[in-house]
């Protein structure tokens, strides 16, 4: 039986005439999706109850008058430094529209919480106290403060102050309540000042007086104490139902201290306590003031409203929900969602049936039965609107496009090259067979379905393997050896210039590169290099300036490396416009966690690579790794100079590593092996030469390495330094990471060194196995 039935099944049992159902939050900022987990489990509860003919009612509680105790990271510090420690509801809004800051945020995620289906009635806690329906419990507090705090030391083993007392005065010269301190009740007035040093995080005002703790119509006098006011809130409101995060659950926590208040204060029955785990996003708890995770609205710009309640609804209250939007999570939350829907349309099995029907939005529907991978694939080729429309995905699509640019791996992506892909440069005489072939069906009108299965009919014709005859299309016109099913991408793209590329491939001859001037001397070198005019365009590197080692090849088949020279630089210490570049991106990497960064495809493909080579990567992590760990940890960047702080960016931006050399200190040619037994790195910052293990992967030129394990480290000879005139650069990839990416991060570092370094690239070249 479904949770929430066996919950309301126990509480019929007791037959009150009410069941009042409550959940409550302060909007001290964005809220973040965590506690969308706590609408939803009292929302089921609620329904499950009305379901089995319980009387009940759902409310929730927005605690607008609590003080902002901390800063947004989102909002401008000079503006709102000032509001600290006083009420919410006293806060401007940060937009035009709204009474106050609490009513804004308070809306932006009642707007969410109502578009997954959960509506229940919203109570301001400004407007219990300014009934006065909150004066009564003040003064049994306040009346009972002996009680109350002996409560707190039996339960925290700490002895508090004889003058302490469970109520906050508003301070009524600075408006502050953060900063008060009560310290006497006369059973009229409560005595208090708002001391200038209580908090480091905001100053009181040092005002002092007598007041009284009764609220009216017109204003609030103050507040009790947040464990003390929520038993409190139970008995004033008539709460039955109400639970909590295992935090404020667990022994010692919130609700062991409310419910002792009720037992010997209140004299009020203890709710139905419903505790349940947190909602994490990549490891990570939610805080609405801290700016941590992701803020409830914006998870639906990745989910659709049914699949984010789904999510919650098929989760056990006691277990956490650990999302990470990253890799495959989404494609198989929806597939997931599928299942449920077909249990509950053909009646398999009742658990999932009801899931399901709980995660509804309105009436229920059928979902689509295309897959969310599928359609992924689907979004990112041309003319497949008719087909996403025809299978009703017009909505998921919207979601799929997101997760394509935002979430999906590497090896998931794939764009319609404009030229000729170098992989297909390389294709064998059969495969290019299969391509004319292929181009020469492509007249008739084919079904996907029978066209697929004729390519693998052709396949077996011409005597080719189908991974052989399918990676010659992908290799063609997407620049990858795997892609989407090969007949939904060809039937989508115009057929002339599918023929047309298809003809290309056939009849492409192995380019031959153009002759440049080596930079150290005046033979002739052959890199991929400078085309007539000096533009750069692709090809192969000359062995005369790098190489991969053959040994290497065959070990690790997948490894590509781009190598480029700039000549001509100036690099200085610092530059102002990369300083912004820098900060605008720590900024886009807030509240990145380590754990988000151990989900990246290009950190888990660099920690296979150092397992391979015998390196514990928790001790010795990968350099885009480290970079964005500093960053996960807060730890900031290093400014080392205008060359190595440009390439960097890219590291952390693409997560593909890239090093930096003095040309001038090389002696060619170049070239990346294992490294061989007594051989020895002087690592820059070292006194002492370092090591190298017989497994490690390094480059080496004549005189020796130069850096070690795929730019984790480089040696003191050839570091960049101010006096570096001339550049040597290198980009590993391997396993996940795609001659593609290394393509792509070698240009871009190019790019921003010439911008802050000046200079001009003199080679470029990608060089894969």
């Amino acid at each position: 039986m479904f949770w929430a039935d066996e919950v309301a099944k126990k509480l019929k049992e007791r037959k009150l005439p009410l069941e009042w159902v409550d959940d409550m939050k302060t909007p001290s900022g964005r809220i973040h999706v965590g506690a969308l987990r706590g609408v939803v489990i009292h929302d089921l509860s609620y329904k499950s109850l009305r379901n089995i003919g319980v009387k009940t009612k759902y409310t929730y509680i927005f605690e607008d008058h609590d003080p902002m105790d901390a800063l947004p990271v989102y909002l401008p510090k000079e503006k709102y430094e000032q509001y600290l420690g006083k009420p919410l509801f006293t806060v401007p809004s940060p937009e035009p529209g709204f009474k106050n800051y609490a009513q804004y945020y308070a809306h932006d995620f009642q707007k969410v919480f109502n578009t997954i289906g959960c509506n229940p009635e919203i109570i301001w806690m400004t407007d219990v106290y300014k009934s006065g329906r909150m004066n009564d419990v003040v003064k049994l507090c306040l009346d009972k403060t002996d009680v109350i705090r002996g409560i707190y030391e039996e339960l925290y083993k700490k002895q508090l102050p004889h003058d302490w007392y469970p109520f906050q005065a508003y301070c009524p010269n600075c408006g502050k309540v953060s900063t008060t301190r009560v310290t006497g009740w006369d059973r009229k007035e409560v005595t208090f000042c708002c001391e200038v040093d209580r908090l480091n995080w905001t100053k009181g005002c040092g005002f002092c007086g007598k007041i009284s703790p009764f609220s009216d119509k017109h204003h609030i006098a103050g507040k009790l104490l947040w464990k003390v006011e929520w038993p409190c809130k139970w008995k004033v409101i008539g709460v039955t139902v109400e639970g909590a995060g295992k935090d404020h659950m667990s022994r010692g926590g919130s609700h062991d201290l409310a419910k002792l208040v009720c037992q010997r204060v209140l004299n009020y029955p203890v709710p139905c306590p419903l505790a349940y785990e947190f909602f994490l996003v990549g490891g990570k708890k939610m805080s609405s003031s801290k700016g941590l995770g992701s803020a409830s609205s914006e998870m639906l710009e990745i989910l659709p409203p049914e699949i984010l309640r789904f999510l919650m609804v098929k989760t056990k209250i006691n277990q956490a929900i650990n999302f990470d939007p990253g890799g495959d999570t989404i494609p198989k939350l929806f597939d997931d969602y599928q299942r449920a829907a077909d249990a509950y349309f053909n009646k398999t099995d009742k658990d999932l049936e009801r899931v399901f029907e709980l995660s509804q939005i309105g009436e229920i529907r059928k979902p689509p039965k295309i897959r969310f991978s599928v359609l992924a694939q689907w979004v990112q080729m041309p003319n497949m609107d008719e087909e996403i429309k025809k299978e009703g995905l017009t909505e998921w699509a919207k979601y799929a496009r997101v997760w394509v640019e935002k979430f999906a791996s590497e090896s998931e992506k794939f764009l319609i090259s404009e030229d000729v892909p170098s992989g297909a440069k390389n294709l064998s005489e059969k495969q290019k067979e299969f391509l004319k072939k292929v181009s020469e069906e492509l007249d008739k009108d084919w079904e996907a379905e029978k066209f697929q299965k004729e390519l693998y009919e052709w396949a077996k014709e011409i005597g080719i393997s189908s991974k052989e005859a399918f990676s010659a299309i992908y290799l063609s016109l997407i620049g990858k050896d795997h892609g989407p099913k090969a007949a939904w991408l060809i039937l989508s793209l115009d057929k002339e210039f599918l023929v047309s590329r298809f003809k290309e491939v056939s009849s492409v001859q192995k380019v031959i590169p153009n002759l440049v001037r080596d930079l150290g001397s005046d033979r002739i070198l052959k890199p991929f290099g400078l085309a007539q005019g000096g533009q750069v365009r692709r090809g192969n590197i000359d062995p005369e300036i790098f190489s991969i080692d053959s040994q290497l090849k065959k070990q690790f088949p997948s490894i590509s490396i781009g190598v480029a020279v700039i000549k001509g630089v100036t690099i200085e210490k610092t530059n102002q416009e990369l300083e912004k570049e820098k900060e605008e991106l720590l900024k886009s990497l807030e509240g990145l966690t380590t754990e988000q960064l151990g989900q990246y495809p290009q950190v888990q493909s660099y920690r296979k690579l150092y397992k391979e080579m015998g390196i514990d990567w928790h001790s010795q992590r990968p350099s885009p790794e480290a970079l964005l760990r500093r960053i996960a940890l807060e730890k900031g960047l290093y400014t080392i100079n205008t060359c190595v702080d440009a390439y960097n960016l890219i590291v952390m931006k693409n997560r593909v590593s890239i090093g930096a050399f003095d040309s001038d200190k090389i002696q060619y040619p170049t070239i990346i092996r294992l490294a061989k037994e007594g051989e020895e790195i002087l690592l820059l910052g070292d006194s002492e030469p370092t090591q190298y293990k017989e497994k490690e992967i390094a480059y080496f030129d004549q005189k020796g390495g130069f850096n070690i394990d795929f730019n984790f480290r480089d040696a003191q000879r050839t570091a960049v330094q101010l006096e570096t005139k001339n550049l040597y650069i290198n980009v590993d990839g391997v396993y996940d990471i795609t001659p593609q990416q290394v393509e792509k991060s070698l240009r871009e570092a190019c790019d921003l060194i010439i911008k802050y370094c000046g200079g001009k690239l003199e080679l470029f070249g990608i060089e894969t196995t």
